[in-house]
């Protein structure tokens, strides 16, 4: 059943999966502050979840998001005074929020996806399409900039000259293009979209370890940046040689060769490893 404690998007949790939906298909989804703020919050509240193994983020009606509502002004402080030193722009407070997620994330891409309705999605694990799909960095068009933290996440999955071109054009673009780039890893046609998002869910929760899902999604954001393949060895090291201590490692491999659905009995974050810096990083955060 939906949880009704928010205003502008529904949260439902159930068999594992938590499903986040953006709900103003009256203004096509478009985000607002509030918006923006819900689905931080709901977004946490299923990553610290231990009974969630996948999120499953999408807009009712026709479109997922067109981006921001210019008629809300977009802003959460007075612009003749500015805003706090600390303040952030609505969109990257939702796309940093992804990042830091130790919970899979898949976006279910229906109808439009425009600006902040794009960049938002940019920092999850999937990104799955609708073949009437529609895509558009616009920024350039309204004379505004990029937002989300857009500039780092989208080279990075369709490479810098792609990255280019929409952004700085701005041009609306089709499900096949963003395929073909790979902004999006499938693309379903309408009426199927998000029962494959959810197939997709439930085929995580049930199939992968948690903790190694965790894991492996942080190494993958934290080590790309290093200038040599040495530091992620030596973490690679430390993480393989805890595996005699790990009783999912165990569960894996004897659930395979017992052709089994795997049970695995570590939770995140209770049982990520406590070397690993980000980690580390975030309890201390947590804690003060």
């Amino acid at each position: 059943m939906a949880d009704r404690e928010y205003t502008q998007l529904t949260y439902e949790a159930a068999d594992r999966i938590a499903v986040v939906t953006l709900d103003r298909p009256e203004a096509r989804n478009a985000y607002t502050v509030t918006l923006a703020d819900e689905l931080t919050a709901a977004l946490d509240r299923a990553d610290r979840d231990a009974a969630v193994r996948a999120i499953v983020l999408t807009g009712a009606g026709r479109d997922f998001c067109v981006g921001a509502d210019l008629s809300d002004g977009g802003f959460d402080f007075d612009a003749a005074t500015g805003p706090d030193p600390a303040w952030q722009e609505p969109a990257g407070r939702v796309s940093s929020r992804i990042f830091a997620s130790n919970t899979p994330v898949i976006a279910a891409l229906n109808g439009a996806a425009v600006g902040g309705g794009l960049t938002i999605t940019l920092a999850a694990d999937y990104r799955l399409a609708a073949t009437d799909s529609r895509f558009g960095f616009v920024f350039t068009r309204r004379g505004i900039y990029p937002e989300g933290a857009s500039a780092w996440f989208l080279p990075r999955l369709v490479g810098m000259g792609r990255a280019l071109d929409w952004m700085v054009s701005g041009r609306v673009f089709g499900a096949e293009e963003a395929l073909a780039a790979g902004l999006v890893q499938r693309v379903h046609e309408p009426e199927a979209l998000h029962d494959a998002a959810r197939a997709l869910a439930a085929e995580l929760a049930a199939t992968t370890a948690p903790v190694s899902v965790a894991v492996t999604r942080r190494l993958l954001y934290e080590m790309s940046g290093v200038d040599s393949p040495g530091p992620v060895h030596a973490l690679d090291s430390r993480l393989i040689a805890s595996i005699p201590h790990n009783p999912d490692a165990v569960e894996g491999v004897l659930s395979f060769l017992g052709k089994r659905a795997p049970e695995f009995t570590l939770r995140v974050p209770g049982d990520l490893p406590d070397f690993l810096p980000w980690h580390r990083a975030r309890r201390e955060e947590d804690e003060t």
